[in-house]
């Protein structure tokens, strides 16, 4: 049985959702009574965060989908607040709602850099690359003071263990003193994802993530420092932004991207309602088209978790957008060279050896 839709109130801003529906635990299920609320109380969404007291780091991921092995998220919820995300149902299991609560209530994990040299000095550890932000964006607004993140990428560098990088954010062109030096070893790839090149749409859609222009100036400023970057075009919302695909992938080449990929949106869980509630309050006039495009391609549903079928989806509509994206790639000669990162250049105990960068320098 489809979830309920929750109950339809506006944003307050700078958040995609204004609602917690309930957890898939919660025995209980509250109805709230927008009459009896102060629409001042509605507009508050102050963000708060928590420790995360994880004993490991790194989780392994066994899907055939996703293109590493290892996972590293130095962060658990996402203030980005990006309505679709995938990840919103994976705050249920810390007793929070998968809505506002998502978006709202971080745990840091604010020993990560140490945890992480504790597992690659181990002898069971075989050197992989690890993919920064699998679950929620490394690079969240919270980084910019935080610099969990930044002392990971410290760590992965003096152990010279690759790293994939995938983000929204433009504050990863900070940590270019660290990644520019990886890459000259070819030891780090990163990865910018936009959605849409509109800013109206990115705004109300993904909140609180670098506007579509900044990402493009990542990409520009990490290619001129020898990164090599590409373009994720992720989520495709068809019949919303399926249109943008060829012109994000120019404008991301122009940039100097060198290769790109692309997801289809599925909506997992209560990503659903919440994703559905969003369009009514958005774009009320587009909601059904949205909707009815987005189960054409998921076998009727709105997800489809099926390894093979979730990231490209099925059909006539997704293999005509599978092919577009294969000639557009063709046009601007993306993909035409993968070299996978390196893996022989790893140092398990680095304290004898010279770092890539200077300790002492604190970044920009």
């Amino acid at each position: 049985m489809a979830p309920e839709s929750p109950p339809s109130i506006p944003a307050p801003k700078g958040r995609a959702t204004s609602t917690n529906p309930p957890t898939r635990f919660d025995p209980v299920k509250i109805e709230l009574d927008l009459n009896a609320l102060d629409p001042n109380e509605l507009r508050q969404s102050q963000t708060k965060f928590f420790e995360d007291t994880s004993k490991s780091i790194l989780v392994k991921n066994d899907s055939p989908d996703v293109g590493y092995t290892w996972g590293l998220n130095p962060y658990r919820g996402c203030e980005h607040g990006c309505i679709y995300c995938y990840a919103r149902p994976s705050h249920e299991y810390l007793g929070w709602s998968s809505g506002l609560d998502f978006e709202t209530k971080i745990l840091i994990k604010r020993n990560a850099a140490e945890l992480l040299r504790r597992q690659l000095k181990k002898p069971s550890w075989k050197p992989a690359v690890i993919s920064l932000s699998g679950n929620t964006d490394a690079y969240q607004p919270a980084e910019r003071q935080l610099e969990i993140t930044r002392n990971c990428l410290k760590a992965l560098s003096d152990h010279r263990n690759p790293v994939g990088i995938i983000t929204k954010n433009y504050l990863v062109t900070r940590d270019i003193d660290i990644l520019a030096p990886m890459a000259k070893l070819g030891l780090v790839h990163v990865m910018i994802s936009i959605t849409t090149l509109r800013n109206e749409i990115a705004s109300a859609m993904e909140p609180r993530t670098s506007i579509p222009t900044r990402r493009l100036d990542a990409i520009e400023k990490l290619t001129e420092a020898g990164i090599p970057t590409g373009v994720m075009v992720a989520p495709v919302v068809p019949a919303l932004t399926d249109e943008e695909l060829p012109a994000i992938i120019q404008a991301a080449a122009e940039r100097g991207a060198t290769r790109a990929g692309y997801i289809l949106l599925r909506l997992p869980g209560e990503v659903a309602p919440l994703f559905e509630d969003w369009l009514k309050r958005v774009m009320p006039e587009r909601k059904d088209k949205i909707i009815s495009r987005i189960k054409e391609v998921r076998s009727g549903r709105l997800n489809d978790s099926r390894f093979g079928h979730r990231m490209r989806g099925e059909g006539i509509w997704a293999q005509t957008l599978m092919q577009l994206f294969e000639v557009t790639c063709k046009r601007h000669n993306l993909n035409q060279l993968s070299q996978p990162l390196r893996t022989d250049l790893f140092i398990r105990n680095p304290s004898n050896q010279l770092s890539l960068f200077d300790e002492d320098d604190e970044g920009a």
